[in-house]
């Protein structure tokens, strides 16, 4: 709890969740400085077209936003309807008439999510130090600086397109191993990407085939096209308290373990964080209240869908596709059922994330997502 004679606060990282959190404690009169290694926000990101997942609970995640005084101000567009397809090319649209997910903009620009949190902070009078890392917190300090290792990448391109905006995806284990390759498409830009769970060493090949199965199937053209490429940490620590403070977003392993949304759970507990500092209530506490069972029906999802292949992806897409309500489906598909908390133990045994493995596997090593490589 802070002090009301020090009311001051270090926090490490200036991602949506380091950045939730100074939002969160600015607001309460709480003197704020973030540190950011990198020298801008977003800086991996650099323009990355993005999902804000919106059906792992019944409200709006925009609402949910607002109602926790965060901005919203930043560039975004409600996919209500899109398409998938599995590996024989047959396509499954899908439609809902709520948003499933919000597409948004990552990174430095003007209208990302990153720059209108940044905005916020700053209003607020939080002081935000580029180029620094922050090596020791002497007082009350939140931890926020992103995933350690790989437990999936997502390796493509960024390009210029004239496709009209939308989304598509594929589910084969040929172009995205235990994962799903996809186009988003928003205001003349676009990212492709192949977002695999394991074959990491075999990223060109997949990225290759992920390239011409969309321009197969949707003819699409990139123009200019841009190597990137992204990690993604998931782990249920048994605790997020690291030095007696609390540890937040992707560097606590908060992510979802089947399809890897993780901008949600990210300023959540960066909310929770600063909230834990304010009220004294205890940050495990607040943050297993908030999401831990729906993290751990994640992984037995992440479990089950690495079993069950191009044939059980066939029929997962033929359901979504097959509902007035694909958003209900998935909210359903994220509930904790009783037969998912039954398979806890064994999706635990059956993935082990990568978070203690901070080495890079690669031989001379020349990728772009992992921390051996370029960024």
């Amino acid at each position: 709890m802070i002090k009301n004679t020090d009311k001051f606060v270090q926090i490490a990282g200036a991602g949506p969740s380091g950045l939730a959190a100074a939002i969160t404690l600015a607001r309460q009169g709480v003197t704020v400085q973030v540190h950011e290694a990198r020298q801008e926000v977003g800086f991996r990101f650099q323009g990355d077209l993005q999902g804000l997942e919106n059906w792992s609970t019944k409200r709006d995640v925009l609402q949910w936003m607002h109602e926790n005084g965060l901005s919203t101000e930043f560039e975004k567009r409600a996919c209500h309807q899109g398409a998938g397809f599995d590996s024989r090319d047959k396509a499954y649209e899908i439609s809902s008439p709520q948003a499933l997910f919000y597409m948004v903009e990552r990174g430095p620009g003007p209208r990302s999510l990153d720059s209108a949190l940044l905005n916020q902070a700053r209003e607020l009078g939080v002081e935000i130090i580029f180029n620094s890392r922050l090596k020791h917190i002497n007082k009350s300090g939140i931890l926020a600086i992103g995933p350690k290792a790989a437990d999936a990448i997502a390796v493509g391109y960024h390009f210029e397109s004239e496709m009209e905006d939308g989304f598509w995806v594929i589910c084969d284990d040929k172009l995205a191993p235990k994962g799903y390759a996809y186009v988003l498409i928003m205001n003349g830009r676009g990212t492709i990407k192949s977002c695999m769970f394991s074959g990491f060493k075999q990223e060109k090949l997949h990225v290759k085939r992920t390239v011409e199965a969309f321009e197969r199937l949707l003819g699409l053209k990139m123009i200019n096209p841009q190597p990137h490429g992204g990690v993604g940490n998931f782990r249920l620590p048994q605790s997020a308290v690291h030095g007696g403070h609390p540890v937040v977003g992707e560097q606590a392993g908060f992510q979802d373990t089947l399809w890897g949304f993780g901008m949600r759970h990210a300023m959540a507990s960066g909310i929770l964080a600063a909230q834990s500092l304010l009220s004294g209530d205890d940050y495990n506490r607040l943050w297993q209240k908030a999401f831990a069972a729906q993290m751990e029906t994640s992984i037995v999802n992440r479990a089950l869908f690495s079993l069950i292949g191009n044939r059980g992806y066939r029929i997962f897409l033929r359901l979504l596709s097959g509902s007035s309500e694909p958003r209900a489906i998935l909210h359903k598909h994220y509930g904790s059922l009783r037969i998912k908390r039954v398979l806890l133990l064994w999706a635990r045994w059956r993935y082990t994330s990568q978070r203690k493995d901070k080495s890079c596997d690669h031989i001379n090593c020349s990728c772009v997502w992992c921390r051996g490589g370029k960024v």
